[in-house]
Order: structure tokens, then sequence, then C-alpha cells
């Protein structure tokens, strides 16, 4: 009977570990079927790539990624901007040069009005909102898109290297052209520079997953493919966009690879250590650097608002009222720290120029070059108030035109670039930016005495549109012995 007994206990025994092999070996072949059934969704996925670059370049994204050291980003201005600045005291205006007479250009047949009618009809209606994959409002813009199921199943997994070309092979051998040739057609239709591009498929990928890391690798994957040269890398996990531009952007971190620099842009929480792992080479025929320019501007939807700007010129006061597209004051609200070039050279919106135009006009038209230029600049100088960036954005940020016509509070090299702006539409003169180390002006070639800077083999005077009550050829006394550290040069009348 005891033997019986151990008989039993010693078949319990070993049906425990059969039960526990059995459960270890269940578990073992789940994980393996798990996997397996990812591998093959993911081969599945992958069957046929639309490029034939993709698969040369889908190889390469498994080599080893090396580590490259993430830069600090550069200041704008190496000391900080006065935190007030003292009035000048007033002075007659000597009447100089010949009498103006302001001739606005007659309405020509602008791009924008050119693309008006295609831009409504890229709005979306409520049923095909619906019936599009993802809708959402771009700058007052209702769009939409359909996006192939390679991209919706496209999924940074594992989170490491090998995540990164799986998310590629994904997508490359979706059917993605649609999608691409959306985005240019849009992007054509709204008059989109780059920038305007990146803001389009960020967009579009933040609302394709909720993830961030997914978002990143497909803005990464669409903008390879329209030709910009961008690259990612692994950050902690995460997911690092670096783009190419041959200009500085001010403000953001850098990467150098090569002679090339690359800066992140979008969200971005730098590690410890300032590093980065990722690849050299460009993905094939990608070579378009990033380029902010905004030569021209986009075409927004409208949405106009108005205010008038009131200044006191020789204790007259003078009323000029503005009109300006709030969609266009946000586009412009996303812009990176650009370099100066890219602020003094974008244009006014052209029923926001004619508005200030009309108005100038009406008061300078039969007075002489020096008085009519004179009146710009007090009507730049007092129509804001001052106000560094820091305590009004709380970081560093150039205004375009149309942002300083919008906000109350400016500082100097937002006025300096209005007033450049109207200066040479107005009265087609010459101008340059005037920078210092903590400070920007402006100078005009002009015939008129004063405080000369030189730029080339030319003589420029100094204006100053932060220096209120000062004159044309009048320099703040603290920068009247020091050399300016650049110039901007400004663009001929548009």
């Amino acid at each position: 009977m005891r033997q019986n007994r151990v008989g039993v206990q010693k078949l319990f025994r070993r049906f425990g570990h059969f039960s526990l092999i059995v459960t270890l070996s269940f578990s073992v072949l789940s994980a393996q079927q798990s996997f397996k059934d990812f591998k093959k969704s993911q081969t599945e996925t992958f069957k046929a790539y639309k490029d034939e670059r993709d698969s040369a370049f889908s190889n390469y994204l498994k080599q080893e990624y090396k580590e490259y050291i993430l830069e600090e980003s550069k200041a704008l201005y190496e000391k900080q901007k006065p935190i007030t600045i003292e009035p000048a005291k007033p002075k007659e205006i000597k009447p100089v040069g010949p009498k103006i007479s302001i001739k606005i250009r007659a309405d020509e047949k602008k791009e924008e009005e050119v693309i008006a009618v295609p831009l409504k009809q890229a709005v979306l209606t409520p049923s095909e909102k619906k019936s599009k994959d993802i809708s959402f409002d771009f700058y007052g813009l209702n769009v939409g898109f359909d996006l192939a199921d390679g991209i919706k199943k496209a999924n940074f997994y594992p989170t490491n290297q090998t995540g990164i070309t799986n998310f590629f092979d994904s997508a490359a051998s979706s059917d993605y052209e649609p999608l691409l040739l959306d985005i240019q057609k849009l992007s054509k239709t709204m008059n989109l520079n780059d920038w305007g591009i990146y803001l389009l498929v960020s967009k579009i990928s933040d609302n394709t997953y909720e993830n961030r890391d997914n978002a990143k690798l497909l803005s990464w994957f669409l903008l390879s493919k329209l030709g910009y040269d961008l690259k990612v890398g692994l950050d902690k996990k995460h997911i690092v966009l670096m783009h190419h531009s041959l200009k500085t952007i001010y403000a953001a971190p850098s990467c150098s690879f090569g002679e090339k620099k690359y800066y992140v842009l979008s969200d971005y929480a730098k590690n410890d250590n300032g590093r980065v792992f990722s690849y050299k080479q460009d993905y094939p025929g990608s070579t378009k650097p990033l380029n902010l320019s905004l030569d021209t501007l986009p075409v927004l939807k409208e949405n106009f608002e108005s205010k008038v700007l009131t200044f006191f010129h020789f204790e007259k006061r003078y009323d000029i009222p503005v009109s300006y597209n709030k969609n266009l004051i946000d586009f412009m609200a996303s812009y990176p720290q650009a370099d100066y070039e890219t602020f003094f050279n974008a244009p006014l919106e052209t029923k926001t120029y004619k508005d200030l135009a009309v108005t100038i006009k009406k008061y300078i038209d039969g007075k002489k070059a020096s008085e009519a230029m004179n009146f710009v600049l007090s009507f730049v100088q007092k129509s804001f108030k001052y106000e560094q960036d820091n305590k009004q954005f709380g970081k560093e940020k150039v205004m375009f035109s149309q942002e300083t016509l919008y906000f109350e509070k400016s500082d100097c090299e937002d006025r300096a670039v209005l007033f450049s702006y109207l200066i040479k539409e107005l009265f087609d003169v010459s101008v340059i930016g005037v920078k210092y180390e903590d400070h920007m002006a402006t100078a005009l070639y002009i015939p008129l005495d004063g405080e000369k800077v030189k730029s080339g083999s030319r003589e420029f005077v100094i204006a100053d549109p932060t220096y209120i009550n000062a004159i044309i050829g009048e320099t703040m006394p603290k920068y009247r012995s020091i050399q300016p550290q650049s110039y901007i040069i400004v663009k001929g009348r548009m």
C-alpha cells in the first residue's frame, strides 16, 4: 500500500514537471508564434519596393550607426539688447531733394489671385472630410489626404535601429505615390515655400499617428521622397529628425556630417551626452537643403482683421489704418530663427502694403524727399512700444514686417525689417541692415548729410527705426564709435 502511495506521489511529481514543461513550452511557442506572425506581416508588407533606390537604402540602414555630436545652437546676438532706449532730442528736418509723388502699383493680376479659384476648390466639404483617411485645418483651409495601408501600418518597432528600417520598408513598399502627388499639388496651389511644405508634411504625419516617433519617421520618409536632404537618428530610443540647411538656423541644435550641417527643428530634449546615433549616406537623389527664404508669400485662406496705428510727428497726430490676414500671421509665428536676410527680404501682403501706402501717400506727397523719408522713419519709431523679445515671447524672435504691424510691441531688428521694406518700396531706395553685437539699425543709399557706414564701395546714411525722434543721419551715441559687425543685404523693390 505504501509502495502504491509512493508511486502515486512520483507520478504526480512527474505530472507536475510535465505540466511545467508544457506550460513553459507553450509560452515559448506562443512568443515564437507571435514573433513569426510579426515577421510574416512585415515580410508580406515588404514584398516589393516602389522605387529601385529603396532596396539599397534599406540595406544601408541596417549597417551599424555611428555616434555624432550635437552642437549647441548659435545665438543671434552676442549680447543682450538694451532694455530701454533713451529717445533723441527732436530736430528740425531740412527740406532736401525732389518733391515726392508716391506711385502705388496698379492692381496687376497677382499670383495669389490666379491661385484663388483652385485654393477654394481645395477646401473639403463635410462629406469629403469623412471620406478621407485624415483631415485637418491648415491655416484656415480644411484639407484631407488618403493614406496607403503600408503607411498606416508602419511602426517604429523595435525602438532601435531595426525599427527605423522596419518603418522605412513598410512605407517604401506601400502605394505612397498618390499621397506625394497630393502634397505637391496642394503645395503649388498654396504657393508654399520649403518651410510651408515642412509644416504641411508635419501636419499629415501628426494626424496619421499618435506616436511622435512614428510621426517623425513619416515626415522623414515623405520629405526624402520629395527630394529634401534630411536624416533621422536615435537618442534614448527616440527619433531625432535633422534637416540640412546651407544657412545657419539659430536656436536649433545641429549635427555635422562631413562638411554638411543638419539642424533639429522639431521638439527635442537633448540627452546629457549631447550625442545622436545616425548614418552618413544621403537618401539617393534627395539633395535639396531646407531653404527658409520667403521671397513670395503663401496663398492662405483670407481671414482679415484690421487695426489703426497712431503716432505723433512734430506734435501732430497721424492715424494709419492697416489690415492683415491672421492666417498669415499664424504661419509666420511658426518660423524658426532663420538668417536675417530671410526676414529683411520677405514682402508684405499686397492688401496690407496697399493700406499703408495709400495713407502714407496722402501725408507725404508734395514734400521734399528728406521730409517724406523722415516721416516714414517717425512712423516706424513711434507706432509701437519697445520691448525685448525675451520679455515678449520668452525667446529671441525676429519678426517679419507683417508681424511687426500686427504686434503692439517690437524691438530693434523688427523695426529695421519693416522700415527697410517701406523705404525701398515707397521710394525705390537701396537699403541695408546694420548689425551691432546687441542692436540693429538700417542705412540708406541717399545723398543726405549725417553719420554714415561703408558697405562695399558705397557709403550709406544711418537711419535708426528704434531711436525715437532721431532723424536720418543720426546714430545712437553708444554706436557712433563702434564698427558694425555685419551688413544685411536687402534686395531691391519687388
